[in-house]
């Protein structure tokens, strides 16, 4: 045991001894020329729509109209790249991942638009109904009333309205007495039979 770690010691020691005798050659180091080093930069995000976040969800839509079908929503507060308008600015095209074409349609009053121009797309042409209303004939004969031409009534004017008129009757010939002199008399009267009854008394 002992010899062994006195082997172990001596290796240890030439091999330091050896690294010291050996010439030590320095490199010379050049500087490295300048070069333009190409720097790696991020695409610019481009124009963008964020959903008000007063929405509870927006419809997106595969053309600019209600007519088109719903192909998804926006939660409030997303954001999708906005590629263009329609001809009155109302609908916004977006990227829409997950629907043919990759694209579809937004209410622009719905969503805020980032600065910028969109340019104006072309939409879509308008899809066809899934199925075409159509009026039953006979149903609807049955629902069309046909009213007969009365004529009017003739007008009869009522009969005159008969005014009646009093008449104060007439007896003979009637003396016309003076009020003065009825007057006088009553009063006579009067004062006499207020005499008479004090006299009495």
């Amino acid at each position: 045991m002992r010899k062994c770690s006195s082997i172990l010691l001596f290796g240890i020691v030439l091999i330091f001894l050896l690294g010291l005798s050996l010439p030590v050659k320095a490199q010379l180091l050049m500087q490295l020329p300048t070069v333009a080093i190409a720097t790696v930069t991020g695409t610019p995000a481009g124009l963008y729509i964020t959903a008000h976040l007063d929405q509870e969800q927006i419809n997106v839509r595969g053309g600019p109209g209600t007519a088109y079908p719903k192909v998804g929503v926006l939660l409030p507060g997303q954001q999708a790249p906005a590629k263009g308008r329609s001809q009155g600015g109302l609908w916004i095209l977006i990227d829409y991942p997950g629907v043919p074409g990759g694209m579809a349609w937004v209410y622009s009053p719905l969503v805020d638009v980032s600065p910028g121009e969109l340019p104006v797309v072309e939409p879509p042409p308008t899809p066809t109904p899934l199925y075409t209303p159509t009026i039953d004939p006979t149903l609807a004969a049955q629902f069309i009333i046909t009213t007969v031409p009365t004529h009017l009534p003739t007008f009869t004017p009522p009969p005159p309205l008969a005014l009646p008129t009093f008449q104060i009757p007439t007896a003979g010939p009637v003396a016309k007495v003076p009020m003065g002199l009825v007057i006088i008399v009553i009063a006579s009267l009067g004062i006499f039979l207020g005499l008479f009854s004090l006299i009495r008394r």
